[in-house]
This record gives C-alpha cells, sequence and structure tokens, in this order.
C-alpha cells in the first residue's frame, strides 16, 4: 500500500473543483496515513491558473483540516506546485520565505509562450524540436534549485502522444539524463506522476527507465504523485507506481516536512 499521496489539488487551483476538506476524507476512506496538498503557483501570465490561489485563505483551510483530520490519523502536508519558477524566482523566494512549506513542486507547463496542453503546439513543430526544447527548458528549471520534488518529469509526452502517434523514452535519454543528472546532484526528487493514467497514453510519467537513469545519475528520492483533481483519483495507479519504483531499484519512499526528506519503505 502507498504510505501517502502528494500533489493533490483541490479547488484552490483554477483546475479542480474539491474542497480540501473532501479531499481528506477520500484520503482517509483510501486507506492513506498523509496527503499532501500541492495547488497551482503558475507564474506564466498566460496560464489559466495565474494570480488564481489564494494563500491566505489555502492555508486556514490547511489548518482546519489539520484540526479537524489529524485526530483521525491522517496527516495534512503543506505542499505547492509552483509552475516555471526559473522565470519568476524573485516572486518564488518570497513565496518560500512567506510560509512553512513540507514540499514545493516545480513544474514545467510552458516552453516561451507555448503550453504543453496545446495540440497545435506539437502540430507545428517536428517532434525533435519539441523535445529538445522541451528538455533544454527542464535542465534550466532544474538548475535553479528553488523546489524540492520536479513533477511529471517528461509531461511533454501527454499531448505529444497523440500528435505524433506515440512517445518512446528511449529515443530522447541524451536529451532528458541532464535534467535528471541536475536533480540527482541537487537533491530534488523525482515525482512518479499518475495523473497521466487517466489519459490517452495511458503510462506513469517518467516510467521505469528515466527512474534508472536519475538513480545511475545518484539519485536517491523519489516521490508518488497522484495528482488528483477528483476525489475517486486521491490514490490512481499506486500499485503500478510501487512497481515502476521498485523495478527502477528503488526500496524507499521519500515524504517531506518542512522541506526535509525522510524515508518510507515500500
Amino acid at each position: 500500500m502507498i504510505p501517502y499521496s502528494y500533489h493533490v489539488h483541490t479547488d484552490f487551483s483554477c483546475d479542480c473543483r474539491v474542497p480540501m476538506a473532501t479531499m481528506c476524507r477520500a484520503a482517509l476512506d483510501a486507506g492513506l496515513a498523509e496527503v499532501g496538498f500541492a495547488d497551482h503557483f503558475d507564474t506564466h501570465p498566460k496560464d489559466p491558473c495565474f494570480g488564481y490561489l489564494r494563500l491566505d485563505a489555502w492555508w486556514e483551510s490547511l489548518r482546519r483540516c489539520r484540526d479537524e483530520f489529524g485526530p483521525m490519523g491522517l496527516a495534512v502536508k503543506a505542499g505547492i506546485e509552483i509552475g516555471e519558477p526559473h522565470h519568476a524566482r524573485a516572486a518564488v523566494d518570497t513565496l518560500l520565505a512567506q510560509y512553512e512549506w513540507d514540499f514545493v513542486l516545480g513544474s514545467l507547463h510552458w516552453v516561451g509562450n507555448e503550453s504543453l496542453y496545446d495540440g497545435d503546439y506539437f502540430r507545428r513543430h517536428t517532434p525533435e524540436e519539441v523535445y529538445r526544447t522541451y528538455f533544454g527548458e527542464l535542465a534550466t528549471m532544474c538548475e535553479t534549485g528553488q523546489f524540492d520534488i520536479l513533477a511529471h518529469a517528461d509531461i511533454v509526452k501527454y499531448v505529444s502522444y497523440e500528435a505524433y502517434g506515440g512517445y518512446d523514452s528511449r529515443r530522447w535519454e541524451s536529451e532528458m539524463r541532464p535534467a535528471l543528472a541536475l536533480c540527482a546532484a541537487r537533491g530534488i526528487a523525482i515525482e512518479v506522476n499518475a495523473g497521466t493514467l487517466r489519459r490517452r497514453i495511458k503510462e506513469l510519467t517518467p516510467t521505469r527507465l528515466p527512474l534508472t537513469w536519475y538513480r545511475e545519475a545518484g539519485g536517491e528520492h523519489v516521490t508518488y504523485g497522484s495528482d488528483a483533481h477528483h476525489t475517486e483519483h486521491i490514490a490512481i495507479g499506486a500499485a503500478d507506481a510501487l512497481t515502476e519504483i521498485r523495478a527502477a531499484g528503488f526500496t524507499r519512499l521519500a515524504a517531506y516536512t518542512r522541506r526535509k526528506p525522510s524515508w518510507a519503505a515500500i
């Protein structure tokens, strides 16, 4: 059984309509001991969630959930998903200093002014152009080291899979390895994101091969993220994620408190 569910969204994100307390009840019903909320703090002005997160209200909701669900045995962790943190370093530094976060996710949803969720972007460019640009930008983001966990490292495949008719990480090994090596060197964890299991690609992000490259680079920290936007997805793909993590050579998950990792056996 997975010990926690990280990367859980609530109605404080523009793409979710589920209150935080409802997600906590779903976590308890799923038998989880810990839930980690990470609503969107997007820095790209064109992103639909830009400016949406109300931080003071979010923290008040989190405190109420800790008071209500902590005595029931559910640890409620304070996380945040920061989009493109390397393009708003001063704002991100202020955000991280202002609140006591348990973990910080770094996400890449945009490359320049191109959204990775826009199918037209992929149709306008070749796979070589898309993947080399994406993984190059990902390495630049990882170089800043402002976050604890790299979220959905190869999320570019989510839409590109449909545009190009498939995705094979082996073809893009040389493009992806630099970002993974930077994460390993900086102690940044790699998230195994199960959200893409709900999509046509039906594949974890990333799968065991990129996880193996991360381990070969000296990386030690791996997390599971459900990327839940609905209660029924609170622990989606947990068994599949553990299988891939073990197959890549890891024997434990990283869990976070006050941005410090500890270990959870799997």
